[in-house]
């Protein structure tokens, strides 16, 4: 009885997250109230509060399992886009231009958060730049893979077209920015193991 009890208070956290990041990837967070999730969720606003003490920590819980996801997501597309280094690098921006082109696309969770939240001493804004760190090192091990003289250099040069082109395709709706950024990539990858 026990067991079946935490599953369904697990399966209702998990729903609040769920339902938590849809809206806030589609509206913003700031601009999400805690009854839109509750009647979306279909989760009463005491649950919410038994599994989170405040919109806060909801919001944390979100960016947590969202930076997982996302991650790991990216991680295997790209490992699975190409059989060489340069391959996969450039299946980065394969990967982008598939996620550019769903009808759920609202630009990145994390740099939107960013955009709501200017204070820089807090745990949201460290969650978001912890991801970007962390997409930058795995791009970075690529870039020493490729074989150049400075995979560093390379690195925050596709990771700057990477965010370059996600924002780009936000603002314009225009998916085809992925396959500009390619080109760029192209260019600079082939520079840099000349």
């Amino acid at each position: 009885m026990e067991g079946t009890r935490k599953r369904r208070s697990s399966s209702k956290r998990e729903e609040l997250i769920k339902t938590a990041l849809a809206l806030f990837a589609k509206n913003g967070i700031h601009a999400t109230g805690i009854d839109t999730i509750v009647e979306q969720s279909g989760v009463t606003k005491k649950t919410l509060y038994a599994h989170f003490r405040s919109k806060e920590e909801l919001v944390l819980a979100v960016l947590r399992q969202y930076d997982g996801m996302a991650r790991n997501k990216f991680m295997r597309r790209v490992e699975s886009g190409g059989k060489t280094p340069k391959a996969r690098l450039l299946a980065i921006f394969d990967f982008a231009e598939r996620w550019f082109q769903q009808s759920n696309f609202y630009g990145c969770l994390f740099i939107n958060t960013i955009g709501e939240y200017s204070d820089n001493d807090t745990a949201i804004r460290q969650i978001c730049q912890d991801y970007k760190k962390l997409v930058k090192a795995y791009i970075l091990s690529l870039c020493e893979q490729v074989g150049t003289s400075d995979p560093q250099e390379l690195a925050e040069e596709l990771a700057l077209l990477l965010e370059g082109a996600t924002v780009t395709a936000q603002v314009s709706q225009n998916p085809q920015t992925a396959k500009i950024a390619k080109r760029a990539a192209k260019v600079l990858i082939d520079k840099a193991i000349a």
